[in-house]
C-alpha cells in the first residue's frame, strides 16, 4: 500500500492559501447542489427489478453523497499512492485502483448471491455499521491531512510503508500494493451506504443466490465509471496539475469524513438502543395513536377485545412526520409507512431494540405489525443514521 508518512516538505503560506481555497470551493459547490437540489435523493428500488434498472441505480449511487465513504477511501488512496510512486509509469500506477474496483465487484457479486441464499446472517447490524462509518471517517480524515501536510503530530499515527518499498517499488511492494486495494475495494461491501442497504434488504428477501448475485453485480458495474473515473484523474495527474489536485482531494476527503461522523454516532448512539422507562412515563409529543374495534362492538358498545394501535407516519426528504409515537405494551401494533418521497436512505427502516429491519415501498404504504413486549424507549432511523432521529415509547398497558 502507499506510504501514509508524512510529507518531507513544509507547506509555504501560498500552500495554506491553496487549501483554504480549495475547502471554500468544495463547500461551495455542495452548498449550492444542496440548494438547487441537483444531488440525487431517490433510490428507486422497488419490489421487482430488471438488471439494467439495477444497473442505473448503480450509476445513480455512484454520483451521489450515499457512497461518499467509499469514493471518498478511493481519492485519498489513489491520490497518496500517486503521490509517492512518481517513478512509476501511468499503467503501472493504475493497477492498484483496477485491483480495487475487480475486488469491489467481484465481492459484490459473491456476497450478494450468499445474502440471498443464506440471509441476514451476512448483513451488518445497526450499531456495527455506526463503528464502520466512524473507522473510514475517521481514517478519510487523517489521510487527508496528510495529503495536505496539516497537524503532523496526528497524522503520524497512521501505518507507514517499509522504508524496502522505495527501493523494490517494481516488485514485491508492487504486489502488496495491489492485494491492499484488491482488499480494500472487496470491503466496501460493508461501508453503510443506503443503496447498498437497500439492495442488500431486496435480495433477502428474494431468496436465491442468482438474483442475489446478479443484482448486487449490476449495481457494483455501474458504479463502476465514476470510480474509474477517480483513479484515472489521480493517476495521471502529474506536476502542477498534481499539486493541486492533491489539495482538492484532500479537502474533499476531510469533509467527506467530518460529514460521515454524525452518521456514525447515530448509528452507535443510545437513540438507536433500547431505554428502560418507568411506568409513570408521559406521552410524548406529536403522537398518532388509535384504536380500531369492529363494527359489531361498536354498535354493541362492547369493549374491543382485540385493540389495534395504530400509527402512521410519512417521510419527506430526511424527515419522520411525525417522529414520536407512544404505544401500550402488549397491544399489537400496525405502523403505516408511506415513504414515496423519502430522500437517500430514508427507505431503509432500522429499529433494533424493536427488530425491524425493512426497505420501504416507494409506491404503495408499507405495513409493519409488531407486538411491544417491552417497555421502553426504542430509537429508529435510517441505516446510514442520517434521518431526523425517530423514538417509539413503550408504556405499561393498563389492561388487567
Amino acid at each position: 500500500m502507499p506510504d501514509f508518512g508524512m510529507h518531507p516538505m513544509k507547506n509555504s503560506t501560498r500552500d495554506y492559501a491553496e487549501i483554504a481555497a480549495a475547502f471554500l470551493i468544495i463547500v461551495g459547490i455542495l452548498f449550492v447542489l444542496g440548494q438547487l437540489d441537483l444531488l440525487p435523493k431517490q433510490f428507486g428500488v422497488s419490489e421487482t427489478m430488471s438488471y439494467g434498472l439495477v444497473f442505473v441505480i448503480g450509476l445513480v449511487a455512484s454520483v451521489s453523497s450515499c457512497i461518499a465513504v467509499t469514493g471518498g477511501l478511493l481519492v485519498a488512496v489513489a491520490a497518496k499512492y500517486n503521490e509517492v510512486t512518481v517513478n512509476l509509469t501511468t499503467t503501472q500506477r493504475l493497477k492498484p485502483h483496477i485491483y480495487f474496483n475487480v475486488g469491489r465487484v467481484l465481492s459484490y457479486t459473491l456476497l450478494g448471491g450468499l445474502i440471498g441464499a443464506v440471509g441476514s446472517a451476512l448483513t451488518l447490524s445497526a450499531k456495527v455499521n455506526g463503528i464502520l462509518t466512524l473507522i473510514a471517517s475517521a481514517v478519510m480524515i487523517l489521510l487527508g491531512l496528510q495529503m495536505l501536510r496539516l497537524l503532523p503530530a496526528f497524522t503520524r499515527f497512521m501505518p507507514t510503508m517499509p522504508k524496502s518499498f522505495a527501493h523494490r517499488i517494481h516488485d514485491l511492494a508492487e504486489r502488496d500494493a495491489n492485494g491492499g486495494a484488491f482488499m480494500l475495494g472487496a470491503a466496501t461491501f460493508f461501508l453503510p451506504c443506503g443503496f447498498t442497504q437497500a439492495l442488500q434488504l431486496y435480495v433477502l428477501a428474494k431468496g436465491s443466490f442468482t438474483t442475489g448475485a446478479l443484482t448486487m453485480l449490476a449495481f457494483a458495474v455501474g458504479t463502476l465509471p465514476a470510480l474509474i473515473s477517480l483513479s484515472a484523474m489521480s493517476s495521471l495527474a502529474t506536476g502542477g496539475f498534481q499539486r493541486h489536485f492533491l489539495k482538492f482531494a484532500g479537502a474533499a476527503v476531510i469533509i467527506l469524513g467530518i460529514a460521515n461522523i454524525q452518521y456514525g454516532v447515530a448509528l452507535t448512539g443510545n437513540a438507536m438502543n433500547a431505554v428502560p422507562v418507568a411506568a409513570t412515563s408521559k406521552p410524548v409529543e406529536k403522537t398518532i395513536l388509535q384504536q380500531e374495534v369492529t363494527k359489531e362492538q361498536t354498535a354493541t358498545k362492547q369493549p374491543a377485545i382485540q385493540d389495534k394501535q395504530i400509527l402512521v407516519m410519512r417521510i419527506e426528504d430526511f424527515a419522520y412526520i411525525p417522529n414520536h409515537f407512544t404505544v401500550k405494551q402488549g397491544i399489537p401494533v400496525e405502523w403505516r409507512i408511506d415513504a414515496s418521497e423519502a430522500a437517500a436512505c430514508g427507505r431503509i427502516l432500522l429499529s433494533p431494540g424493536l427488530g425491524i429491519r425493512k426497505l420501504l415501498s416507494n409506491v404503495n404504504t408499507t405495513t409493519i405489525s409488531f407486538v411491544p413486549e417491552q417497555a421502553g424507549e426504542f430509537g429508529f432511523n435510517c441505516g446510514m443514521g442520517m434521518m431526523t432521529p425517530g423514538k417509539v415509547t413503550i408504556v405499561p398497558s393498563s389492561r388487567g
